[in-house]
């Protein structure tokens, strides 16, 4: 069994720029305090996610924005684009973190989007794990063995995860399996590609853990990641103004034919004349009944309705990942992860 991780303990040795962060101006205290109350109608939140991604894109050198193919990466994307091209700056790469475990209709919607929007995808994936997969032609839950993986993540294994049995299943449910299958592939695609400045789409109801975040977060201790920013431009969001801002503004500005004052479809059958799913930057799965967006094997939809018709006040969002205990997040969150 692993035993209690604590930031003390982890030594990566990634370098750091000698200039960063010197080159910024941003205010890490930004959100301090606050929570979706404070920015209590749908303009008020879009008009920080504004605020917060100009910032972004302008302060950082080599900024990348994290992307799921979930709604709340997506909304962050439509940001991105939509600040870069109004103001004349750059449109950064998106990182996709490829653990293996995807659901098929996720790669498909990533990958269509991405030529849809013109967008650069950098594919995040921890290739000895995938290797040792693909070579032994394993089943997510199947074992792998510890000492057959590189040198890398038997490091990160044995003596960041002091963890301390020969093999560990091949999910993403697993301290182990989680931190090699997404921490590790994030953070290596970090240092990279050079990366000073990570946009991701993480708010502040989604998770305990997430609670406290600010729009500007730092990350710059080289001994736990490569040394970074976290920008975070729809922590104001909760889940029903996530679905209210698509059905309302990233549906109809980014959809040729759809009403330009919103509508809100009651099935993937009652979309605009004229259109389909395949026309919508709303992934599949959403539409099917699932309200958060995991492993294959780990997630399953909540009912039949379609994400944003559910009983969001009374139920949970992540009801259906089976990986989001609180004790896992923040120790994820202390090695690096989102």
């Amino acid at each position: 069994m692993s035993k209690g991780i604590y930031p003390a303990v982890i030594r990566y040795n990634y370098t750091m720029s000698a200039e960063f962060p010197d080159y910024l101006d941003v205010d890490y205290t930004d959100g301090e305090g606050e929570t979706p109350a404070d920015y209590p109608t749908i303009q008020d939140k879009i008009e920080k996610a504004i605020e917060v991604t100009k910032r972004g894109l302008e302060q950082y050198e080599n900024p990348a924005v994290m992307w799921t193919g979930g709604k709340d990466s997506t909304l962050t994307l439509y940001f991105i684009k939509e600040v870069a091209e109004k103001y004349d700056l750059e449109t950064p790469p998106a990182v996709f973190i490829d653990h293996f475990q995807h659901f098929d209709e996720i790669h498909d919607f990533v990958d269509h989007w991405a030529e849809k929007w013109d967008l650069d995808v950098i594919y995040a994936r921890n290739e000895d794990v995938g290797a040792y997969v693909e070579e032994h032609d394993l089943e997510p839950g199947d074992d792998i063995t510890i000492s057959e993986l590189s040198e890398h993540n038997q490091h990160h294994v044995r003596d960041l995860l002091e963890y301390e049995e020969e093999t560990f299943p091949f999910l993403l449910d697993t301290y182990v399996g989680n931190h090699l299958l997404k921490t590790v592939a994030l953070n290596d695609a970090l240092e990279e590609y050079d990366v000073d400045g990570v946009i991701s789409g993480v708010r502040w109801d989604e998770q305990e853990a997430r609670a406290d975040e600010t729009f500007f977060s730092p990350r710059h201790d080289p001994d736990i990641y490569p040394p970074h920013d976290r920008i975070q431009p729809i922590l104001q969001f909760d889940e029903a103004a996530v679905w209210e801002a698509f059905w309302n503004f990233v549906v109809p500005d980014t959809v040729e034919g759809y009403p330009e004052d919103g509508y809100v479809p009651q099935s993937a059958d009652d979309l605009p004349e004229g259109l389909t799913m395949a026309d919508i930057p709303v992934s599949p799965k959403y539409f099917a009944g699932f309200r958060s967006l995991g492993s294959e094997v780990s997630t399953d939809k909540t009912t039949e309705e379609p994400a944003w018709l559910q009983d969001m006040e009374n139920t949970t969002e992540r009801a259906g990942r089976a990986q989001d205990k609180e004790d896992l997040m923040e120790r994820l969150r202390d090695l690096g992860y989102m």
